[in-house]
């Protein structure tokens, strides 16, 4: 099988010839660049500033040379427009707090403090206050609250929202359309296409990084207090979200058609360590009736699988998952309560693809020996891999100081697994 062959059984619950291997396709399966760029170094590949292709997480862009070394098989179309709403063209430098020289959008803008954090701008515009920040020393930008009290007794969630969701430009389809007929014609990756849209309540956009003036209530402790206090406000929000996913989902349709093979949906954590954020009764009466109509919409129009990543233990979820229509669960969070793999290969591995749940991201890949995260990657592999529906992936991105020996070590095991 060449490798969209693969995928392509792979998420249809076929067996293929090896298990696909993701480094980097998605916002959720990358490497900081710091870390990405230490990598290249150890495995002799050409030494130059790393491309920032994901801004809010730091996410370094995986070249042709490191996928083909690693023996990736997806990769991703990603939105012309990042995080904080600028147009991902030009590149400009900028060093990590560690050093490491990257490669950022030339639109953004940003200011080093007196405390050696740094302050970004959404959309460019230093005239507003700055929506993200990295502090001294770290890897990857925070949300910057930025909104005044709002008024419970006077809510207008439509207003509040109306410049959080936007149909895609005639410009930005082009560019994806390129972009697909490019990857489709000259690679054999399967491809995923990044659309994005349908992330209800994620707590990377409710703040919104990308607006000059986000309004409402957008304080993420608020946001979950309201599904409580102010099931309408959110539910009005959502309608109107999902009715921009439509008909984004509608253009990207005529931009791609089946040139990719799976749409990203949806990144909101659903899950925490030891729980679930919601109750049963809270998902399905404010999220479930809209990721369905969303599903149902891709299946009834398209060849595409649905992707959704959610961290977290999220068990109490899954049934409700299979029926509202996801096809793909990422990252597979192991480490959380009740994320048992082999009760999830058993009772889901015939209804989800599992994306991730190689090796675990918090302790053992960062924290762990080469023969620990062999161990535990062939571990993984042995029970997430049987019958096909399975993509390795660590669980959420490769974070910075992972130890490069670690990272060698997974791939390895990986390859000895496969081979």
């Amino acid at each position: 099988m060449n490798s969209r062959e693969r995928v392509l059984a792979t998420i249809n619950h076929q067996q293929p010839d090896r298990v696909p291997i993701d480094l980097g396709a998605t916002g959720q399966t990358g490497i900081s660049a710091s870390t990405l760029y230490k990598l290249r170094v150890a495995l002799g590949l050409e030494q130059h500033p790393v491309h920032v292709s994901e801004i809010y997480q730091m996410l370094g862009e995986v070249e042709e040379d490191l996928l083909q070394k690693i023996g990736a098989d997806v990769i991703g179309i990603n939105s012309p427009v990042d995080l904080l709403g600028c147009k991902s063209t030009g590149k400009k430098p900028f060093f990590m707090s560690d050093g490491t020289p990257v490669l950022i959008g030339d639109k953004l803008e940003y200011e080093i403090c007196k405390d050696g954090s740094i302050h970004m701008y959404p959309q460019g515009d230093r005239t507003v206050p700055p929506s993200a920040k990295m502090p001294a020393g770290g890897f990857f930008f925070d949300n910057i609250d930025r909104v005044t009290e709002f008024d419970e007794d006077n809510l207008t969630p439509t207003e509040d929202f109306k410049d959080s969701f936007s149909i895609m430009t005639e410009e930005d389809a082009k560019f994806i359309e390129q972009r697909s007929i490019h990857l489709f014609e000259n690679t054999e990756y399967g491809i995923i296409g990044n659309l994005g849209g349908a992330g209800f309540g994620d707590s990377a956009l409710v703040p919104g990084p990308y607006e000059k003036h986000p309004k409402g209530i957008r304080r993420f402790d608020d946001w979950l207090m309201a599904h409580l206090i102010f099931p309408d406000y959110i539910k009005e929000v959502y309608e109107m979200q999902t009715q921009v996913m439509l008909k984004n989902l509608e253009i990207y349709r005529q931009a791609v058609g089946n040139r990719i093979q799976i749409i990203w949906i949806s990144g909101t954590d659903f899950g925490t360590q030891n729980g679930a954020f919601y109750s049963n009764e809270t998902f399905r009466e404010l999220y479930k009736p809209y990721y369905k109509r969303i599903n149902d919409w891709v299946h009834k129009n398209t060849e595409w699988k649905t992707f959704y990543h959610t961290c977290g233990s999220v068990v109490d979820y899954l049934d409700d998952f299979v029926d509202m229509g996801m096809d793909i669960l990422n990252p597979v969070q192991l480490s959380a309560k009740d994320m048992d793999a082999c009760m999830l290969k058993e009772k889901y591995g015939d209804k989800l693809t599992f994306w991730g749940g190689g090796v675990d991201t918090q302790a053992t890949l960062p924290f762990g020996t080469p023969d620990q995260v062999y161990k535990q990657v062939l571990e993984r592999l042995d029970i997430l891999s049987k019958n096909g529906g399975y993509v390795f992936s660590a669980i959420h991105n490769i974070v910075a100081k992972t130890p490069i020996e670690n990272l060698i070590a997974m791939f390895d095991a990986v390859h000895h697994f496969n081979a």
